[in-house]
């Protein structure tokens, strides 16, 4: 006895030592809670000291106590899985887990098939062809959910997706592994015949036990408490459940979950949050801890040699690109962009607790020896160990800060106008060609808004008490009138437009901070700006720079109506505005330069011209892409007359008219998609501008 308490000390210590550390890591704490275990295990300690403290007479106790630990585990997993995840996402979600377990699945038998001589013989083979399969198919949801919640994520579209599809995989994985354990079973005396009264329990479960279940609300209510009875009812009852499934050869842990899932959901909220309460603090604080280090503590990776190596290499493979390009290939199926795809099938990589759990069934169930056992532990630790920084990497933290204001703008029901900002310099009279292209710009989405920004220096000279204001006023009142003639004529052609207008310092100092206060969504601003390369590198958002006046732009008169950057033909295209077409827009569209070419596409599409887009075979592909759109394209040199648009780097070409700096963590472009935008009928709109 006195053993078996030092025994726990050490693995409680150790357990929330390395957890604590995995947490300040950016790691799920079950990561450092595994590898403590590893740690007090043969691995480092060596036959000595492990066998001494963690002796061949120590596990059976300690093995109890982790099992109870998995039971109240597995029944949390059950009450917390929210059935409503599906809702609304469901062929995305189906889909979507589908092809994260259907591949994995696959070349997990077939790696199976592969190592089967080595590892399993006889009777046992078809069990473990189908515990690998199922083995690299599991997402671990409650780690994965740790994941999204602690980045905000579950707010987001993409979170409440990943939640979805790993609760639709959950459901597989513990499928397959209940006909797994019933296979592997069935050689035992009894298992033949026992296993088959697994379909008339979970028929019981739901037909019988969830109705008596739900009269735990009533009484709950009347004692306004989760009163000690009312908690053994639960205990009871989840323990029969477990030992039920454990008696049938299907193990305790499907009892356990089941029972979970078929706990009262409605009018239940407070009595499922007390008992979480309860058992949480048993099972996370000191029994679930204790089944990670137990499941340590079996793996060895002192008897692995190069063979061993190879065979990692290959689990490691088959687990993450198997997973990976199955989710990422059912994700893109169904339209999702590539970023939100990628991150999704990084999500869905997560393997951690559940993969723990599939883990010690085989291990326990003969199905896996110990060197195949201690290989699958390692990569449940990688998998689940790259899922935070690699997601990080794919969807910065801006992405989501984003798509959470979008998404509590979307449940308050505003739509929020795309923004685009205009940097107009002085003279204000004079940009209408500025105003004219910024407009364009703005009707590519719908609703959108065009802001013009202005800053008007402060007089020259110093103001004299008693001199008055009305000759700066005056003034203001002027560049206001003239910014309102502006706004007017972008408000004609459809976009909603308003003017932010102040006199300012130091306008060159304080332009940053009036673009990043507007938030767009777009920003357009003449090279010449005083402060140009501030407010174009303190932007986030897209930015268009004006490095030219633009082909057959007469100098006497730039707001002229043939200006290339704002008007068009006649009836052109959506929100045009009279006048004639100087020429083609040319693009020199190479490796980043998709937004570039985006912003040549609404120019050409908008304005009625055609497409040249020049810089050998990926422009030569693209434009193939566009004709095969409907757009009239072509590739080759940039022909006279043009209206050249580039990418904003280093390599721009001279003589470039605007250059096109694309938003940070930008998603590639869908050309279908903004193809298909660009010919939507764009009537007047007045948006609901964002905050």
């Amino acid at each position: 006895m006195d053993l078996l308490l030092l025994d726990l000390v050490i693995v409680l210590a150790a357990a929330r030592l390395f957890g604590a550390l995995a947490r300040r890591l950016g790691q799920p704490p079950v990561i450092g809670e595994i590898v403590a275990g590893i740690l007090l295990g043969p691995t480092l300690l060596g036959p000595l000291i492990g066998d001494e403290l963690f002796g061949p007479e120590m596990r059976p106790p300690l093995q109890a106590l982790a099992n109870v630990g998995l039971v109240l585990f597995m029944f949390v997993v059950g009450l917390e899985l929210d059935q409503k995840l599906v809702r609304g996402k469901g062929r995305i979600a189906v889909t979507v887990a589908l092809g994260s377990t259907v591949v994995p699945f696959v070349l997990g038998c077939v790696l199976a098939l592969a190592v089967a001589g080595e590892h399993v013989g006889g009777d046992k083979t078809l069990p473990f062809v189908l515990f690998m399969g199922a083995a690299m198919a599991a997402t671990a949801f409650p780690v994965l959910a740790r994941i999204l919640t602690d980045r905000g994520m579950q707010r987001i579209t993409l979170g409440g997706l990943a939640l979805a599809s790993a609760a639709v995989i959950d459901v597989l994985a513990w499928t397959v592994l209940a006909v797994v354990v019933g296979i592997a079973g069935a050689g035992e005396a009894e298992g033949q015949w026992k296993v088959l009264l697994a379909l008339p329990y979970a028929l019981v479960m739901f037909l019988v036990v969830k109705p008596l279940l739900a009269r735990l609300v009533p009484a709950y209510e009347r004692a306004g408490r989760l009163t000690p009875g009312l908690l053994s009812l639960v205990l009871i009852g989840l323990i029969g459940s477990a030992w039920a499934t454990e008696w049938m050869h299907v193990h305790f842990i499907f009892g356990a979950f089941v029972f979970g899932t078929v706990m009262p959901r409605e009018g239940a909220e407070r009595l499922n949050h007390e008992i979480l309460e309860r058992l949480e603090q048993l099972a996370v604080l000191l029994l679930l801890p204790m089944f990670f280090v137990v499941a340590g503590l079996n793996v060895n990776l002192r008897e692995l040699d190069l063979s061993s190596l190879g065979t990692l290499a290959a689990i490691l493979a088959v687990a993450i690109g198997g997973k990976v390009l199955g989710s990422y290939a059912a994700a893109r199926t169904q339209r999702l962009p590539a970023r939100q795809s990628w991150t999704l099938a990084a999500l869905l990589n997560t393997r951690g607790l559940t993969e723990i759990v599939i883990l010690t069934v085989g291990l326990q169930k003969g199905v896996l020896d110990d060197e195949l056992y201690s290989l699958m532990v390692v990569m449940a630790l990688v998998t689940t160990a790259m899922t935070g920084p690699l997601v990080r990497r794919l969807y910065p933290d801006r992405r989501v800060a984003r798509d959470v204001a979008d998404a509590e703008r979307a449940a308050l029901g505003v739509t929020a106008a795309h923004r685009v900002l205009v940097i107009v310099p002085e003279p204000p009279a004079e940009q209408a060609p500025l105003v004219g292209l910024a407009t364009t710009l703005a009707l590519s989405r719908s609703p959108s808004e065009v802001v013009l920004g202005h800053l008007r220096p402060y007089p020259a000279g110093r103001l004299e008490v008693g001199s008055g204001l009305s000759s700066e006023l005056a003034e203001l009142a002027e560049t206001l009138q003239e910014l309102e003639t502006l706004a007017a004529t972008a408000r004609e052609r459809g976009p909603d437009s308003r003017v932010v207008s102040r006199f300012s310092a130091d306008v060159a100092g304080e332009l940053p901070g009036l673009a990043s206060g507007a938030r767009p969504d777009l920003l357009v601003l003449p090279a010449d700006v005083p402060g140009h390369a501030g407010v174009r590198d303190g932007a986030t958002c897209r930015v268009v720079t004006v490095a030219g006046p633009g082909p057959g732009s007469p100098s006497e008169s730039p707001s002229s109506p043939s200006s290339p950057f704002g008007q068009a033909v006649p009836g052109s295209g959506p929100g045009s505005a009279p006048g004639s077409v100087p020429g083609p827009v040319a693009v020199h569209h190479g490796p980043g330069g998709d937004a570039a070419a985006h912003v040549a596409l609404t120019l050409a599409t908008l304005q009625g011209r055609p497409l040249v887009l020049t810089g050998g075979n990926r422009a030569s592909a693209l434009a193939q892409r566009l004709v095969r759109l409907g757009v009239e394209a072509t590739s080759g040199p940039v022909p006279e007359g043009a209206l050249v648009v580039a990418a904003d780097t280093a390599n721009a070409p001279e003589g470039a008219h605007l250059l096109v700096r694309a938003e940070q963590d930008a998603d590639p472009v869908d050309w279908a998609e903004a193809v298909s935008a660009l010919r939507v009928p764009v009537a007047p709109v007045a948006p609901v501008a964002r905050p």
